[in-house]
């Protein structure tokens, strides 16, 4: 039969002891990971905080300023008016402008396709022409040919 191998009783402890100091040393690792990634989370909520109070102060700081609207005497009431209204007729006027703009680069971009179209089928047209005349050519000689071999020429 197989022979039992037995450790002696101290190398066992031993084995056991260098297994439970690795344990509680990877276990303390992970802790310590733990910690870290917590402590990081809590410092990237408090800096979200703090994000949020400042827009939150912006925000009441634009909201005071409207309230505090220096009232402008009438003449520059008048002329800030003016410069309004003359804003919106040179947007309108612009907007105008630029769909006319639109519209003649389009008509421009069509008659260029036409007029590519165009020299393309006279191309194409000359091509036929060319076509029609050789095989007219090929066509009138192969008819001699045909006439001359019933006549007695030469097959």
């Amino acid at each position: 039969m197989a022979e039992v191998v037995t450790i002696p009783e101290n190398i066992f402890y031993i084995i056991i002891a260098v297994i439970a100091v690795i344990g509680i040393i990877i276990a303390l690792m992970q802790w310590r990971r733990v910690r870290e990634s917590q402590s990081n989370v809590q410092f990237l909520e408090k800096q979200a905080e703090l994000r949020k109070i400042e827009l939150v102060e912006k925000d009441l700081e634009s909201k005071r300023m409207m309230e505090n609207v220096i009232p402008l005497p009438k003449e520059q009431q008048e002329r800030l008016s003016e410069i309004r209204k003359s804003t919106s007729e040179l947007m309108h006027q612009a907007g105008y402008l630029h769909g006319e703009i639109n519209e003649r680069v389009t008509r421009l971009e069509a008659r260029t396709e036409y007029l590519k179209l165009q020299k393309l089928l006279q191309d194409i047209e000359k091509k036929e022409q060319e076509l029609d005349k050789k095989t007219k050519k090929s066509i009138k000689t192969d008819d001699v040919q045909a006439v001359k071999g019933i006549k007695g020429g030469k097959p």
